[in-house]
C-alpha cells in the first residue's frame, strides 16, 4: 500500500507532495517552510529518503535543498538544470527505488522549462501516479514564457509534445499530481478541478486534443503578465536557498514606524481591507493577510527594499512571515502587532478612505472630477470592462500615478482585494481614492456601460513593421504616441504625434490635423495604446495599436529620435507634430 499527502500552498496556488509506503517516503517540489513536511512525515512514521524537484522553480523559493540536508535524503534535480550545489542529477528514464515496493521513474517533459522532468510513482512496476510539476496540469499546462522570451514558442511546442508523451505512455487510471494550476501564475490557465487522471486529461485537455500549431497559437495568445519577483526566484533556487528564520522580527513602536515611512521604506498593514479603509497610518500600504499576500506584495515591492509589517496579532504576523519567506522576503525589518492606536504617534490622526459599490459608482461616473481606474490584468479587461475607465494594472500603478487625471479616483478590480491595494497606494501618494469593494458582475447590473469582447469590440492590433508601413510617406495613417511627455522626450518614432493617454482619458481633443485621419497608436509596451484605441474607437475614430509598443519598434530596428524637453503636440494644446517626416515618418 502507498500514500500520497498533499502539501498545499494556497497563497501561491501551488502544491507539493509527500508520498511513500510503510517506512519510507519521498517529497516532491517542497515549499520553503519545510517544518510542515517534517511534521507530516513524523505523523506518518516514515523516513524521507529522497527529495525531488520537477524543475528549477520560477514562482517560489524551494525548501528542497534544506530538507535534503536536514534529513540526509538524496536530492534529485533534473540533470539539465544549472545549479550551484551538489545534487543527484536525473535524466530521462532514470529510476529510484524508494522501498516498500515503490519506485520513481523520471520522464523528460520539457516545456515549462527546458529541463522539466515528471516523475512516475510505480507500485510493483505499475504506474499509480505521476508528479507533473509544471507540465500537464488539470485542464491546462504550465507557462512556457518564464525562462527566456526567445525560447517561448520553442518551449510551447515542447510542452505540447511532453503532454502527448504523458498521455501516450501512462495508463488511463494514473493520477495526475501537478505542482501548479491552483491559482499560480506559473499556470497558463486555471485548474479545471482538484483531481484528475491521465484518461480524463487525454479526453479533455486541449494540449492533448489540439494539433501543435493550434495549441501553440492559442497558448501564446493567452499568456498574461508575469509577476516581477519571478525574475529573482530562478536564480535563488539555482544558487541554493538559505535556511529560513521564522522568529519574530524586532518590535517597531509608533516613532519607528513614522521614521521608516519618512525614509521611504515600505510599511505594510496586514489587516483586512475594511479595517484599513476605516483607519490606518498615513503612508502605509494594505496587503491583507487573508488575500494573496505573498504574490502581490512580492510583485509590487521594489526588490530588496526593507518592509515593516503591521498585524492585528502575533499569529497573523507569524502566518505572514511564513508566506513571505516562500517568495524570498526573508526577514521583515521590523513589526508591530495590536490595535491601530498603538501605531500612531501622540496627536497623529489615522487616515481613511471610503469604500463603495458599483451601484454607487454608477451615480457618480459621469460627474466632473470622477476618475475610474481599472486595476485588473489585461486579460481580464479584454473580456469586459467599463467603457472609458483608465486601465492601469495594480502592479504598474505606483510607476504610472502621473497618468491618472486630477479628481477623485474610483478604483476597481474583479472583487475588491486588488482595489484595496490600489486605493492604499493612491492614498499614500496623497490622492483622493474610493475603493470599489464589489464583484465586477455588479457593474453591468448597476447600469454602467460595460464593453464585452463577445460583442466584437476588440480593435485590431498590428506589428511594428506594419505600423511603419501604414505611417510612412505612402501610408494612410498617423502614428499617435500616447506616452507621457518625459517618455516621449527620451525617444520616439520620427513623425509621431504626442497625445498622452492621461489627457485623452480626461477628455482632451486630439492635436490639430489628426482628427480626421486614421491612427496607429503606440505606447511603451502596448497596454496604454490598447486602452487609447478603445477610447478612440468609442469616439468613432479609425484606430489600431502596435502590439509590443516602442519595445517592439526598437527590436524591429526602426528609427527613433530624442529631443530632451520636447513636449510639443500634446493633446489639447493645439500644437503641431514634434518632427517632420524624418526617415519616412508622416506628418499630420
Amino acid at each position: 500500500m502507498f500514500f500520497i499527502d498533499t502539501v498545499d500552498v494556497p497563497g501561491l496556488g501551488n502544491r507539493g507532495y509527500l508520498a511513500g509506503g510503510r517506512e519510507v517516503a519521498v517529497v516532491v517540489d517542497p515549499p520553503r517552510d519545510i517544518d510542515r513536511i517534517i511534521a507530516m512525515a513524523a505523523r506518518r512514521g516514515v523516513r524521507i529518503s529522497h527529495v525531488v524537484e520537477t524543475h528549477v522553480h520560477n514562482d517560489y523559493v524551494t525548501g528542497g535543498l534544506e530538507l535534503a540536508r536536514l534529513t540526509g535524503a538524496g536530492y534529485l534535480v533534473p540533470a539539465g538544470a544549472r545549479v550551484a550545489y551538489e545534487r543527484v542529477p536525473v535524466g530521462d528514464g532514470d529510476a529510484v527505488d524508494i522501498g516498500d515496493g515503490l519506485a520513481l521513474r523520471a520522464l523528460a517533459t520539457p516545456g515549462h522549462t527546458p529541463h522539466h522532468t515528471a516523475y512516475v510513482l510505480e507500485e510493483a512496476g505499475r504506474a499509480v501516479a505521476v508528479f507533473t510539476g509544471g507540465s500537464l496540469l488539470i485542464g491546462t499546462v504550465g507557462r512556457p514564457d518564464l525562462v527566456e522570451p526567445r525560447l517561448t514558442e520553442r518551449l510551447a511546442r515542447a510542452q505540447h509534445a511532453s503532454v502527448h508523451r504523458l498521455a501516450a505512455e501512462l495508463p488511463d487510471e494514473t493520477a495526475v499530481l501537478p505542482t501548479h494550476g491552483f491559482g499560480s501564475f506559473c499556470s497558463s490557465g486555471p485548474a479545471a478541478g482538484e483531481a484528475t487522471t491521465i484518461g480524463e486529461q487525454r479526453a479533455t485537455n486541449e494540449a492533448v486534443t489540439e494539433d501543435a500549431d493550434t495549441f501553440v497559437a492559442r497558448l501564446l495568445s493567452g499568456l498574461d503578465d508575469i509577476p516581477a519577483y519571478y525574475a529573482h526566484m530562478g536564480p535563488a533556487n539555482a544558487a541554493g536557498p538559505a535556511p529560513v528564520d521564522l522568529t519574530p522580527p524586532a518590535h517597531a513602536d509608533a516613532d519607528e514606524i513614522a521614521a521608516r515611512l519618512a525614509a521611504g521604506e515600505w510599511v505594510v498593514d496586514l489587516r483586512n481591507r475594511v479595517a484599513f479603509a476605516e483607519g490606518h497610518v498615513g503612508g502605509t500600504f494594505n496587503f491583507a493577510a487573508d488575500g494573496q499576500l505573498a504574490t502581490y506584495l512580492a510583485w509590487l515591492l521594489p526588490w530588496g527594499k526593507p518592509v515593516t509589517l503591521l498585524a492585528e496579532s502575533p499569529e497573523q504576523l507569524a502566518a505572514a512571515q511564513r508566506e513571505l519567506v516562500r517568495v524570498g522576503i526573508d526577514r521583515p525589518a521590523a513589526a508591530a502587532t495590536g490595535p491601530l492606536a498603538g501605531w500612531l504617534r501622540d496627536g497623529e490622526r489615522p487616515r481613511s478612505f471610503p469604500r463603495a459599490t458599483f451601484a454607487e459608482l454608477a451615480t457618480r461616473a459621469g460627474d466632473r472630477g470622477t476618475v475610474v481606474v481599472d486595476v485588473r490584468r489585461e486579460s481580464e479587461r479584454a473580456r469586459e470592462h467599463i467603457a472609458g475607465a483608465l486601465h492601469i494594472p495594480v502592479h504598474q500603478l505606483r510607476d504610472r500615478l502621473a497618468e491618472i487625471p486630477p479628481g477623485t479616483v474610483w478604483v476597481h478590480c474583479a472583487g475588491g482585494m486588488r482595489a484595496a491595494i490600489a486605493a492604499s497606494l493612491l492614498d499614500a501618494a496623497g490622492r483622493s481614492a474610493v475603493a470599489v469593494d464589489d464583484g465586477f458582475d455588479a457593474a453591468r447590473e448597476a447600469g454602467l456601460p460595460v464593453v464585452s469582447a463577445m460583442c466584437g469590440s476588440r480593435p485590431e492590433r498590428i506589428t511594428a513593421d506594419q505600423a511603419r508601413i501604414r505611417t510612412g510617406v505612402d501610408g494612410d495613417a498617423v502614428l499617435l504616441d500616447v506616452r507621457e511627455p518625459e517618455e516621449w522626450a527620451a525617444g520616439h518614432a520620427p513623425g509621431a504625434v504626442l497625445a498622452p493617454l492621461s489627457g485623452l482619458t480626461a477628455g482632451a481633443p486630439l492635436p490639430q490635423g489628426v482628427q480626421d485621419r486614421a491612427l496607429v497608436v503606440i505606447c511603451r509596451t502596448g497596454n496604454r495604446s490598447r486602452q487609447a484605441v478603445e477610447l478612440l474607437v468609442g469616439r468613432g475614430i479609425d484606430a489600431v495599436d502596435v502590439t509590443g509598443g516602442m519595445g517592439a519598434w526598437a527590436e524591429a530596428g526602426l528609427p527613433m529620435v530624442a529631443r530632451p524637453g520636447d513636449n510639443s503636440a500634446v493633446a489639447g494644446d493645439g500644437g503641431a507634430v514634434a518632427d517632420g517626416p524624418g526617415d519616412g515618418g508622416r506628418t499630420a
